[in-house]
């Protein structure tokens, strides 16, 4: 993994993490032990599936810029085909709250999506690359050559 790619990563799972953090002391207040456990699965959730998510996105981009797009709708189906097969497999649980499951998995996932954008967009990511001079002086913009 490219440093730069490490750094988007970071720049979101950790805050996400501490949404999770604020919803499991929430939860913990309002439901109990069941909602702090609860939160921290819904938190653990969001950014697994959503850093795997993120680690094949970049590296399909790197490699294979032609299938990216393809990709991340497949990657994104996935991702909520793998959600609604986890719900369904601890809809009756009684090892959390799944209020509080609920409730962080949807605000976790709105702050890892806004925290990615503000990533990728205070990333300085060139993408055209810029022509080298021949004389070894910059051209004026609008000159003829």
């Amino acid at each position: 993994m490219l440093s730069n790619d490490v750094r988007n990563l970071l720049h979101t799972a950790v805050p996400t993490a501490a949404a999770g953090l604020v919803a499991a002391v929430v939860s913990g207040v309002v439901a109990g032990g069941k909602g702090v456990v609860g939160a921290v699965v819904g938190t653990l959730v969001v950014i697994l599936f959503m850093g795997i998510g993120l680690v094949v996105l970049q590296r399909t981009a790197r490699s294979l810029p032609h299938l990216f797009q393809a990709m991340g709708l497949m990657l994104y189906t996935a991702q909520l085909l793998l959600l609604v097969i986890f719900v369904a497999v601890f809809k009756n649980t009684s090892l959390f709250n799944p209020k509080a499951f609920a409730i962080t998995l949807v605000v976790a996932t709105v702050v890892w999506v806004a925290a990615q954008a503000r990533s990728f967009m205070k990333a300085k990511i060139l993408y055209v690359e810029p022509e080298s001079s021949k004389s070894g002086e910059p051209q004026k913009s609008g000159s003829a050559t």
